[in-house]
């Protein structure tokens, strides 16, 4: 109880956290300071322009919850609904279905839409739903489902639900610095993320944004918003550098994305969202040559992040437990209705490189062999570089 622990060090190879560029941890060794000294003012001020940045927003009320990706969620909803609104939620994986029961828990009425789970949300389903519920408050949809490895058609709903006189709230949490991101040209209202996964920071904090027309809606509310930390105006206002108390906010935490956000911006979001993509795509072209099946809709894929069917007959835990054991090497399983059924791989900010996608195919590759998968040896390693380096 007394001895120093020492973490293993792992390749972060799932669907988060993903591993840090040592740049932000460096940036976190700085002294601890005051959440009210103007020295840290002049912190959330330069991380909230590069989070505009990130996002593609001139949006005034950006910023980031001392929270992590859920508590963005949490704020999104509580302070754009109140009790008896609508929400239209799309669902195609397991974070869609959670955003209903947060809609739900807030008194809201949220009228679920869906293609099915591992397929994108339909922009005429969307608006079926719209036209026939009377007055929306909202749209919500997972603009890149973590669950299922899937993208899905923002922009196009985004119009449609403005059509419809209702907001658009996006949870973009693996999008951010991993793709490229107009949430003013896409019409996107109120958009959210984590600071874990393709931004490249430690968990702990969640970028945020709301458009005018959203702050509009949350001025315009007939009674406060329920949660008092969630405040979105609230803690808008102490972001603003005004003398105003909201919270003890983790200057650690925030420098650590501050960090993270100046390497996005020094790469260039076109650059980075390249190079997942990239990255992404040799990975499926290695898993392919090892006979797996690619689970994500072949025309909507993530690059950051790809489920692949277990072949029939491989035990999901054994194989996720020995990649741990044996190489440090992290991946996620199946959630909702894909759970026991796929691995999840990430390719995510600092671990979006050619070398990880090699060391785990090649990992995967010993394993499978192990378990009386067929495979030809060095294929899915060959295959990668194809694609990462092409001539």
């Amino acid at each position: 109880m007394t001895s120093k622990f020492n973490l293993p060090t792992r390749k972060l190879l799932g669907p988060g956290p993903a591993n840090v560029d040592p740049r932000v941890m460096e940036a976190m060794q700085v002294p601890a300071i005051g959440h009210m000294d103007p020295a840290f003012m002049e912190v959330l001020a330069e991380t909230a322009d590069l989070l505009r940045y990130a996002f593609g927003t001139e949006n005034d009320v950006t910023m980031a919850v001392s929270g992590t990706g859920f508590s963005g969620l949490d704020m999104a909803l509580s302070n754009a609904l109140e009790p008896g609104d609508k929400i239209v939620v799309g669902i195609s994986g397991f974070f869609g279905g959670k955003a209903a029961e947060i809609a739900t828990r807030l008194g809201a009425e949220a009228i679920k839409v869906s293609n099915g789970f591992g397929r994108p949300v339909a922009p005429e389903t969307v608006q079926a739903a719209l036209a026939g519920s009377g007055r929306v408050k909202a749209a919500f949809l997972v603009a890149a489902e973590t669950s299922v490895g899937l993208r899905q058609p923002i922009a196009e709903i985004a119009e449609i639900a403005h059509k419809a006189g209702a907001l658009m709230i996006a949870d973009t949490v693996t999008l951010l610095g991993g793709a490229s991101m107009e949430l003013d040209e896409w019409g996107v209202d109120i958009a959210y993320a984590g600071s874990q996964k393709c931004v490249g920071a430690v968990a702990g904090t969640a970028p945020i944004t709301f458009s005018p027309r959203a702050v509009e809606a949350i001025e315009s509310r007939s009674q406060p918003v329920p949660s008092w930390y969630l405040d979105a105006l609230a803690l808008h206002r102490y972001w603003s550098n005004e003398p105003f108390y909201h919270h003890t906010c983790p200057s650690t935490l925030m420098m650590g994305l501050r960090e993270a956000l100046r390497i996005v911006h020094e790469e260039t979001i076109e650059a980075r969202a390249d190079r997942h993509d990239r990255n992404g795509r040799a990975l499926v072209a290695g898993l392919e040559a090892m006979g797996l099946e690619v689970a994500s809709d072949p025309e909507h894929r993530l690059g950051m992040l790809t489920s692949v069917r277990i072949p029939e007959g491989i035990a999901d835990a054994a194989v996720r437990g020995e990649l741990l054991r044996r190489h440090n090497i992290e991946i996620g399983g199946g959630l909702g209705d894909w759970a026991g059924k796929v691995w999840r791989f990430g390719l995510m900010g600092f671990g979006s490189n050619l070398a990880n996608v090699l060391v785990l195919l090649e990992a995967l590759e010993e394993l499978l062999s192990e378990e009386g998968h067929s495979l030809e040896p060095g294929a899915a390693g060959a295959a990668a570089e194809r694609i990462a380096t092409p001539a």
